[in-house]
């Protein structure tokens, strides 16, 4: 089922739930899923504990679905998008976007700079793609963005031993478990 980005962003902020101030997230207070310094950057100046809602929601839509372009992933292939919004949330959204250019250039053989800068480039490439491989073309995209993310969960981890906690819930959620 294509989800449309107000359904997307209902289901982040239900999974994340109100406010947070784990002692391990490096990120430091959240609400909705929102950290105190994105908070910040986008002129909310309260206490986290009091974060509207339609704010966190707000931030969602401008920072992590229109500003990277999702909205034109979207228009062609709207599971990687989704799968693209999720990785910007938890990883900025030039990881997304540098996950994307590297999966395609596996999968379709282009040389797309990793910029993390969905572009011109980056999405005639997505169309390229889908040309040659349809629909069969955006679940093994889907794929290679999930693994790209699970891997660098992983080498989190590796490095940094205290965020293990959060490290299966992070990929139960990918696996639709969380």
């Amino acid at each position: 089922m294509v989800k449309s980005v107000t359904q997307l962003v209902d289901e982040v902020i239900a999974r994340e739930g109100g406010y947070v101030n784990h002692p391990a997230d490096r990120g430091g207070p959240t609400n909705w899923g929102i950290t105190q310094t994105v908070a910040r950057a986008n002129g909310f100046t309260g206490d986290m504990r009091a974060l509207p809602r339609a704010t966190a929601a707000d931030i969602y839509r401008r920072i992590y679905w229109l500003a990277p372009r999702l909205d034109a992933v979207a228009a062609l292939y709207p599971t990687v998008a989704a799968e693209m919004f999720d990785t910007g949330i938890n990883m900025g959204t030039k990881v997304a976007g540098a996950f994307l250019q590297r999966a395609l250039n596996a999968l379709l053989g282009t040389a797309l700079v990793q910029d993390g800068a969905v572009g011109p480039a980056t999405i005639a490439a997505l169309e390229d793609f889908k040309r040659a491989r349809g629909v069969a073309g955006e679940h093994a995209l889907v794929n290679v963005l999930d693994a790209l993310q699970g891997e660098r969960y992983v080498s989190i981890v590796e490095a940094r031993a205290t965020q293990r906690v959060f490290l299966f819930g992070w990929l139960a959620h990918r696996l639709g478990q969380a």
